[in-house]
């Protein structure tokens, strides 16, 4: 039998035809259908669905197999908040739906991606860490005193994201580095700076410390994420001999760098690099080229 792409949109408007036998029919057969498939099936067909937040809303009330799995753990291995938190921007909201979801995991995700978490959703999520690999909290107002107290939490982490957690300093991502020893890859991306502090920084303003922490704490990683950083070519050489299994570096923005001797070199050996300027550089392009047409136009209309 040939069912139509949207399950949850079918088995929905099945229930129209109340009066209808061959309608009552049709719905048991796919209800059936659903009741053959083991719980990890019908989890591994949520999770791969993108519109997680509108889904959630709606799997419970499609019938009794959607509903135990949607309130089981299966579902909830990824718990992927990133568009919602978007749309909420309330930290205590999104507090309280992770807890919810965490909970409802019982302790098995493996990923959680969230914007704006605070303090005390960190220290939650923390305490029932012991299977997570991926965490991704930028923009959240997550502490270095936090960070220290729930540290040991998170060592089976491969993946982190705490771009624009503005409240982590050295002293938090050394004690990551520390206890975070599988951690592979690293996002520490920064807020982009007004068009007016794009002129090449003064030396005062460089601050190689975030970076020479990483090159001594995070040895093992791969890939590693700087853009908008306040570091030099003290801290990118650090990183570049210390992190050895470094291949994908982007550091755009980060106008500090200077590239000076042979560490535009060394950068551009690796799988992928992105240099401060590199975008940059397209942007003062595109306005040169719309500078010469809006040129052109004007001496064609003379």
């Amino acid at each position: 039998m040939m069912l139509s792409p949207n399950p949850m949109k079918r088995l929905k408007t099945n229930n129209t035809g109340n009066e209808n036998p061959k309608g009552d029919s049709t719905s048991s057969k796919i209800l059936g259908l659903w009741e053959s498939l083991n719980p990890e099936i019908l989890s591994d067909i949520f999770i791969r669905v993108h519109e997680q937040d509108g889904l959630a809303r709606a799997v419970p009330f499609v019938c009794k197999p959607w509903r135990e799995v949607f309130d089981s753990p299966y579902c909830w291995s990824d718990i992927d908040l990133e568009q919602w938190c978007r749309r909420v921007k309330n930290t205590g909201t999104i507090d309280f739906a992770v807890k919810k979801l965490v909970r409802r995991s019982k302790g098995n995700f493996h990923r959680l991606s969230v914007y704006m978490l605070s303090d005390l959703g960190f220290a939650f999520v923390a305490t029932c860490a012991e299977h997570l690999k991926v965490l991704q909290i930028p923009m959240s107002r997550v502490t270095d005193k936090m960070v220290e107290y729930h540290a040991t939490s998170f060592s089976k982490l491969t993946f982190l994201d705490i771009s624009n957690c503005l409240q982590v300093t050295c002293k938090g991502l050394e004690i990551l580095g520390k206890n975070c020893k599988f951690l592979t890859t690293l996002r520490r991306n920064m807020a982009l700076r007004e068009l007016e502090e794009a002129e090449r920084p003064p030396a005062a303003k460089v601050n190689d410390g975030e970076a020479l922490v990483i090159a001594d704490t995070m040895e093992s990683l791969c890939n590693l994420e700087l853009c908008y950083g306040r570091f030099g070519d003290t801290g990118l050489d650090a990183l570049l001999t210390k992190c050895k299994n470094l291949t994908h570096l982007d550091i755009l923005g980060s106008l500090c760098v200077r590239l000076d001797g042979d560490l535009l070199d060394r950068c551009e050996c690796l799988t992928k690099f992105r240099g401060p300027y590199d975008d940059l550089e397209d942007l003062y392009s595109d306005d040169d080229n719309e500078a010469t047409v809006l040129s052109s136009d004007s001496d064609s209309d003379q």
